[in-house]
């Protein structure tokens, strides 16, 4: 359940980016597994400007309530709305319909200096 296309972050965020810079954030298969039951989400606002590192909002569980930080700096773009109604889509489809924002990189190279499948692989398998 790590595909390979994605890099990824040690906080469990995964980055799906394009040529132009954007890239979709959400998070991973590990990340919704150790949450247990989604049940609400709290994201930024489209034209929010966020910085790499910094809290991107909160993904609330049965469990707990954990911070969703930012793999890249930017502008966010979009946000994942249907989540309002429906945050479980995460735990049932982190990698697609539960993706979270999209934002436009003020570095699009920092994708590449994210996490590899196979490094994420052995961080999650530690």
């Amino acid at each position: 359940m790590i595909p390979e296309q994605l890099r990824y972050t040690a906080e469990h965020e995964w980055v799906a980016g394009d040529d132009a810079g954007t890239v979709r954030i959400g998070i991973t298969h590990f990340a919704q597994d150790a949450l247990g039951d989604i049940v609400y989400v709290q994201l930024p606002d489209e034209g929010a400007v966020v910085a790499a590192g910094e809290s991107l909002g909160e993904i609330e569980s049965t469990k707990s309530v954990s911070e969703i930080y930012a793999p890249v700096g930017g502008r966010v773009t979009a946000r994942n709305v249907a989540l309002a109604d429906t945050p479980e889509v995460i735990n049932t489809d982190p990698y697609g319909a539960g993706w979270l924002v999209e934002i436009a990189c003020d570095d699009p190279a920092v994708v590449r200096t994210l996490l590899t499948a196979d490094a994420y692989r052995e961080l999650t398998e530690n």
